[in-house]
Parts: C-alpha cells; structure tokens; sequence
C-alpha cells in the first residue's frame, strides 16, 4: 500500500499538469475526502488501501477536466463553516469572508440583518452564527442555490438556536422589493454578493465558466444590473445610520460608487487579502423617510 503522501505528491503532478491552480491542497483534500468518508481521522503517514486509490484516482480525473473541488467534495469552507455545495449554486469564494466580516463588526444582539443574493448561506450564517441574538433573513431567487441555503440553515439548527439567532429564508428575487416590506426601515445591515461579471466577459477559469451557474455569475452590460436594484432595496430596509456592503470584480473598484446616489453617505471602496478592489460599504443617510 502506498501512503498518504506518496498518493497526494503523485496525484498533485497530475493536477498541475492539467493548470490547477493549488494541487497539492486540492489532491490532499480530494484524499481527505475518500479516507475519511468512514468517519475517521486521516494523519499524513496513513496507508491507502487499493480501493481508495482507484476512488481518489476517479476524482483526481474530475479535477483534471475542472470540476469544482467544492463540486466533487460536496462542501465548501467560508470562515468557520463548513457548508453544502454542488451543481447550481455559486461556492463561496474567501474574498467574500471580508464581506461578511462588516456585519459582524456592526452587528449586535437584538440587530436585524439582511443577506440579498445569498446562494449557499455563507454570509447570512456566519453573520447569525458569530453574533448572538440576532435576527437573519436570507433572499435567494435561484431554487436550486435555495435548496443548499436551506439544507445548510438546518445543518447549523442546533447552534443558531445555542447563540438566539435565527435565519429566515425567502425563494425570492432580492431586487422584488415587496418581499421584505415588512421590514423597511427597520435593519441594521444589508450584505450582497450579487451577479456582477459583465454579459459580454467570459470568466478565464473553467470552474467558473462551465460549472458556476450563470444567474450568479453575470449582472448585465456593464456587471451592474443586479447591483443597482439590490442598493435600491437596501435604502428601504436600512435604518438611518444602518450599513450595506456589496461585493463587485475587482475591475468596477473606480466605478461601483457612482451607484449610490445623495441616500447614502460614507461610500467607501475597499480591497481583497491579494489588495485588489472587491466590496463597497455605504451607510444610509438621515435622510432616509425621503421620497425614494
């Protein structure tokens, strides 16, 4: 039997021929996957038995052809969690953790929070699970993406109900803003990562562009189609001094600001861990019973 390491240095040659980006982390993990699928703890000395190999080797030619690790695992990791994932809904990306880290910092107990475009949950539950008591709600138009939010609510049931918070799910567009009319005026934050790659652009990396869907992947024209109608029903929801953070490429940095018109205030643009453009923060203005 070979062992674990022998296995992954073998496999990850494989990867990297094929233009994986990390394939020494995704061979040990796709070897993660198949050894610990009995529910044991896998050390780097392990042997590997001849049936794992020709399981692990199956995935390793998925890899090989692009299919999403997250695809081939089933999960996918944002912070702490660790969330269900596969064909149909967008994998959370670490960029967005940064997104989701301001409703953390503004949020407190008693707090109302919104997460427009919400695919697999990351950012509504690490904001319900991080804070305690506060209160989630969750709009997602996709039924397949709504299908992994709500499975991963249920995953994290038992420490929602630990921490007072909860998560309300709505199979809904986050544009239609007859949806949460019941709480206008009344959230503290509203988070977005909605579509946002332009019509025209064709994603470079082949796990994006044959395998993410595309109602999460492209806004429009010009990218912001989507953007535009969430800002919109983020200036009803929010209280005055209430705060929205939306997640954009990493090209629309010089341009996202021109969205938000005199409503809100503080429209500040902010980088990514590689420091490129990637989410706008805003905070809605006094002014906010106006005619809009």
């Amino acid at each position: 039997m070979n062992s674990f390491r022998q296995v992954v240095q073998d496999a990850a040659r494989l990867l990297e021929d094929a233009g994986v980006p990390s394939p020494t982390v995704d061979a040990t993990e796709l070897l993660n996957f198949v050894m610990s699928s009995g529910g044991g703890v896998v050390g780097p000395f392990d042997a590997v038995t001849k049936n794992q190999i020709e399981d692990f080797q199956a995935l390793v030619d998925k890899r090989c052809n692009r299919i999403p690790l997250q695809h081939l695992t089933g999960v996918a990791y944002f912070r702490h969690l660790t969330l269900q994932v596969g064909a149909g809904v967008f994998s959370p990306r670490p960029e967005t953790e940064l997104l989701a880290q301001v409703g953390v910092d503004v949020l407190k107990s008693g707090m109302t929070a919104v997460d427009l475009c919400s695919g697999s949950g990351a950012v509504a539950l690490a904001l319900a699970t991080e804070v305690a008591g506060v209160s989630v709600h969750a709009v997602e138009m996709s039924a397949d993406a709504c299908e992994f939010l709500t499975q991963n609510v249920a995953r994290y049931s038992s420490t929602l109900a630990e921490n007072g918070s909860t998560v309300t799910v709505y199979l809904a567009d986050a544009m239609d803003s007859t949806v949460l009319a019941h709480l206008f005026g009344r959230c503290d934050v509203v988070l977005s990562n909605p579509p946002y790659i332009p019509s025209g652009m064709i994603p470079r990396e082949p796990e994006v562009r044959d395998h993410d869907p595309d109602l999460a992947l492209y806004g429009g024209l010009d990218g912001f189609d989507i953007a535009r109608g969430v800002i919109e029903v983020a200036a009803g929801l929010l209280v005055s001094g209430g705060v929205f953070g939306m997640e954009h490429a990493d090209v629309q940095g010089e341009s996202v600001g021109e969205l938000f018109d005199t409503r809100w205030t503080h429209v500040n643009d902010h980088t990514d861990y590689n420091l490129l453009p990637r989410y706008v923060t805003a905070v809605r203005s006094s002014a906010k019973m106006d005619a809009s």
